[in-house]
């Protein structure tokens, strides 16, 4: 015949069996039962408790309360992502509770949103300076690209040595670099970008 285990404040007087409930030591969410002897003077397991926890509830899940003297409900959203409202960072949600402070379920929809109180709204300043940046940045790559072709037909031509179809493709390369300086970048992205030769 087993014996029941008598428990004051966590350490049995009596020793024997005592049914425990489990919780997880971070996010307090009750794992799962088990029995357990206990000898006397021995306290039960470290994350456990002697009072069953709550039933199961769609949407939460049962934890211990941060004091550690009963059984709450916690929102579970766990795996879902939201955004910060500050950052517009994706923040995948990985511990039971409500949803962290300054974040919002909805995605803002370029990198140049600013969350408003309500929603997002794109900076379209930023936004803008931005496209153009990239442009600037494309335009000089393409400017620098251009004249490393130039630079050596541009030797054959001052030095007599260039054939007919050097001399031709050196005006073209010369031509596509003026173009290429010509382009205006503050009407990005709506810009035609010459083709190079």
């Amino acid at each position: 015949m087993k014996l029941n285990a008598v428990v004051e404040k966590g350490f049995a007087i009596m020793a024997g069996e005592i049914v425990v409930f489990n919780y997880d030591g971070v996010t307090r969410e009750y794992l799962s039962q088990s029995t357990e002897y206990l000898a006397v003077g021995v306290g039960i397991p470290a994350n456990a408790c002697m009072d069953e926890p709550l039933a199961a509830k769609s949407g939460y899940v049962v934890c211990r309360n941060s004091k550690l003297t009963g059984w709450e409900y916690l929102a579970d959203h766990r795996g879902e992502t939201v955004w910060n409202v500050k950052t517009g960072e994706a923040i995948e949600i990985t511990a039971p509770g409500d949803y962290p402070v300054d974040t919002t379920i909805y995605a803002p929809s370029t990198p140049y949103d600013k969350w408003n109180g309500e929603r997002w709204k794109t900076d379209e300043t930023a936004q803008k300076a931005a496209v153009i940046a990239e442009a600037n940045a494309t335009k000089a790559a393409l400017i620098k690209s251009a004249s490393e072709h130039i630079e050596p037909l541009q030797d054959a031509v001052e030095l007599g040595m260039a054939t007919d179809e050097e001399k031709k493709l050196y005006d073209a390369w010369r031509k596509y670099r003026v173009l290429l300086t010509r382009i205006d970048t503050s009407t990005a992205p709506c810009i035609t970008w010459p083709s190079p030769p």
